[in-house]
C-alpha cells in the first residue's frame, strides 16, 4: 500500500470576506457611523467602564488561526468592548500585552519554544502553517528580551484553565521548562512579577468592570486530545485548584471581596463538540475513486472477511470492517470501549486453512500463520468502523491513509516484510486510528456532562452576585445549527466559509470575536441600563476579517 493519503480536505470557498491590514481604530469608526435608522441616545445608565479587566482563556487574548499575533489581539473580544466603552461611554485605556508581529509563535532566547509556531493560513484548499506559504518566516516575539510593560487590561492567557488564574507562580520562566511545566509563556509576557498570579494582578488594577470568561479548557483539553486520558476533564468538586466549582467561586469571590462595587459579565462554556475543530472530517472519508485506496479493497475485505467471521461468531457484528468499491467509506478506529477480543481473534485465525492460503499469499510459509495472527488478534481486539456518532479531530484529516513509520518498523522486527508491513500500516484503513484522533460517543457524553455541571456553576455564580451572564453555549448552538444573521451577514460553524471559526477550527476569526461582543454588550445592556444596541452603538461584525493574507507580517 502506498504512503500516501486517501483522504483530502476540500473546501468550497464562497466569499473570503476582506477589509484586511485596515487598523482597529478605523473599525470603530466605519462601526459607530450611523446607518440611517432612527436610535436613541446613548445612556451608560450605571455602569461604570474606567478600569476595565478582562480574564480567561485564548478566548479572551484573541487567540486565532492556531496562534495568537498582534492584530488578532487587536480584534479581540475584550479590545473590542473596550473600543466601544471608550467611543460612547466613560471606558479608560485597555492595555493588551500585544505581540511583536502578525506571525504568532513564540521564542525563548533566541530560540522557537516547542508547541507554540506561527499562525495558520489559507493557501486556497485548506488551513497550512504560515511557514509553508512564507520561506524562512520566524517569530519575533521573545518571552526573555522583549516583553512589553504592563499593568495590562487583557489578562486573557491561552492555555490557562480555571485553576490556573489562581496559581502563583504561572509566569515564572522556569515554571515553563519545568517537566511537567507549571507555568505559561504567555503569562511570562504579562506578569507583573515571577511569583504573582492573573487573579492578583486582575485584583491590583482595582476595576470598576470585568469579564470572566474561564472554564472552556477544563473540558477542551480532553476533547482536543481525543479523550484519551493524557489532558482529563477538570473534576466538579475539590478544594480550590483542584475542582472547577470551589474554584470558579474562590475567583470571583476575591474580585467581589477586594475590589468594591465591581460590575462585570461571566461568560459560560459551549459545548465543545460542536466547534468545526470536531464537524469537519466526515466519519467516512475514505473514497473508492481514489486509485490508490480503490485497488487495494478486494485485498482489504478478503483480510478483514477472516477476521469478520470471528466477529460474526462471537455475536459482535457491529464491529465488522467492510470497504464498499461503490460509497465513501469509514475509517476503522480503535474503541477501547469494546470488549478485547484480541485472544478470539488469535485463537480462530490461527489454525484456519482460509486464514493460512490468505498468508501464503503475501509470501510468508505457512508456519507464519500462528504469528500472523496474534498480530492481527492485538490490533483489532478492540477495533471497529467509524460511525456518524464519532467526531473525528480537525487534525485526522492529514494522517487518514498515511503509512505510520512508527508502525512498519514494530512489524518489521516481527518478521513480516517491509512491503507487507507498509500494508498493515496504513492510518484508519489497515491501522485503526488511535484513541486521540476521535471522539467517541461515551467521551462526548463525558464532555457534555461536564459542560452542563459547569455552567450551572457559573450561572449561579452570576446571579448570586448580581452579575450579567453571557451564554456562549447557547449562541454556539444556533451557529452550529442555523447560523447568526448580524449586518446582513450569516455566520456559521463551517470551516473556512462559515466566517465564526479560524483555520483551527477552535477559536474564533476577527468577526467572531466581534459578534460575541456584541452579545455581551447586549448582556450589559440589561443588566446594568446601558443602550449600545438601541442606540445603534453595537459593533458591524461586517468590518472585520475572516482570514488574514499571509504577507501580513508585522
Amino acid at each position: 500500500m502506498k504512503n500516501s493519503k486517501y483522504f483530502i480536505l476540500a473546501f468550497l470557498i464562497i466569499s473570503l470576506w476582506a477589509c484586511e491590514n485596515d487598523a482597529l481604530e478605523d473599525y470603530k469608526e466605519r462601526a459607530s457611523q450611523s446607518t440611517g435608522q432612527d436610535f436613541e441616545e446613548f445612556t451608560a445608565g450605571n455602569a461604570d467602564f474606567s478600569t476595565y479587566v478582562s480574564l480567561g482563556n485564548s478566548l479572551t487574548a484573541g487567540f486565532s488561526d492556531g496562534a495568537l499575533y498582534r492584530v488578532s489581539q487587536e480584534n479581540s473580544m475584550p479590545s473590542l468592548l473596550a473600543g466601544q466603552f471608550s467611543l460612547v461611554a466613560n471606558g479608560g485605556a485597555f492595555v493588551q500585552p500585544l505581540m511583536n508581529d502578525n506571525i504568532g509563535g513564540l521564542l525563548a532566547g533566541g530560540s522557537p519554544l516547542p508547541g507554540f509556531g506561527p499562525r495558520l493560513v489559507f493557501d486556497g484548499s485548506g488551513p497550512v502553517p504560515l511557514s509553508s506559504l512564507v520561506s524562512g518566516v520566524q517569530p519575533t516575539t521573545d518571552i526573555l528580551a522583549n516583553n512589553p510593560s504592563g499593568p495590562f487590561n487583557n489578562l486573557g492567557v491561552p492555555g490557562a484553565k480555571s485553576f490556573h488564574l489562581l496559581a502563583p507562580g504561572y509566569g515564572d520562566f522556569s515554571g515553563v521548562v519545568s517537566n511537567p511545566p507549571t507555568a505559561n509563556p504567555y503569562f511570562v509576557r504579562m506578569a507583573s512579577s515571577p511569583q504573582t498570579s492573573v487573579l492578583a494582578d486582575a485584583i491590583s488594577q482595582q476595576p470598576s468592570f470585568f469579564t470572566l470568561w474561564i472554564g472552556n479548557n477544563d473540558v477542551l483539553g480532553y476533547a482536543l486530545s481525543g479523550g484519551d486520558g493524557s489532558n482529563p476533564i477538570t473534576p466538579v468538586d475539590g478544594p480550590p485548584g483542584v475542582g472547577f466549582s470551589q474554584t470558579y467561586q474562590a475567583i470571583v469571590g476575591s474580585l467581589v471581596g477586594n475590589v468594591p462595587n465591581v460590575q462585570g459579565v461571566l461568560a459560560n462554556i459551549p459545548n465543545v463538540a460542536a466547534i468545526p475543530h470536531f464537524t469537519t472530517v466526515p466519519h467516512n472519508p475514505l473514497d473508492p475513486s481514489n486509485p490508490d485506496f480503490g485497488a487495494q479493497i478486494p485485498t482489504l475485505n478478503s483480510i478483514f472477511g477472516a477476521i469478520n467471521q470471528v466477529f460474526q461468531a462471537l455475536g459482535e457484528t457491529e464491529r465488522i470492517i467492510e470497504f464498499s468499491p461503490n460509497a465513501a467509506n469509514a475509517v476503522v478506529i480503535q474503541d477501547e470501549n469494546l470488549t478485547n477480543i484480541s485472544a478470539q481473534i488469535s485463537g480462530a485465525l490461527a489454525p484456519n486453512p482460509q486464514f493460512i492460503a490468505l498468508v501464503t499469499s503475501f509470501g510468508l510459509p505457512p508456519q507464519a500463520a500462528p504469528q500472523v495472527a496474534q498480530l492481527l488478534g492485538n490490533t483489532y481486539g478492540q477495533a471497529r468502523q467509524a460511525t456518524p456518532d464519532d467526531l473525528l479531530v480537525l487534525p485526522s484529516s492529514s494522517i487518514i491513509g498515511t503509512v505510520n513509520t512508527a508502525r512498519v518498523g514494530f512489524l518489521v522486527s516481527q518478521g513480516l516484510p517491509q512491503a507487507l508491513a507498509g500494508q498493515f500500516s496504513a492510518e484508519g484503513i489497515t491501522l485503526p486510528l488511535e484513541d486521540k484522533w476521535v471522539l467517541l460517543p461515551e467521551e462526548q457524553e463525558d464532555i457534555l456532562n461536564a459542560t452542563i455541571e459547569f455552567n450551572q456553576i457559573i450561572e449561579q455564580t452570576a446571579s448570586a452576585n448580581g452579575f450579567g451572564l453571557f451564554d456562549s453555549n447557547t449562541l454556539l448552538d444556533q451557529i452550529a445549527s442555523v447560523g447568526v444573521e448580524q449586518n446582513d451577514l450569516i455566520l456559521t460553524s463551517n470551516l473556512v466559509t462559515g466566517g465564526a471559526f479560524s483555520l483551527d477550527g477552535v477559536h474564533p476569526t476577527s468577526r467572531g470575536y466581534a459578534l460575541i461582543a456584541n452579545e455581551i454588550l447586549k448582556v450589559i445592556d440589561s443588566n446594568y441600563g446601558t443602550n449600545f444596541e438601541a442606540s445603534g452603538n453595537l459593533i458591524d461584525i461586517s468590518n472585520f476579517n475572516t482570514t488574514y493574507s499571509p504577507s501580513l507580517l508585522n
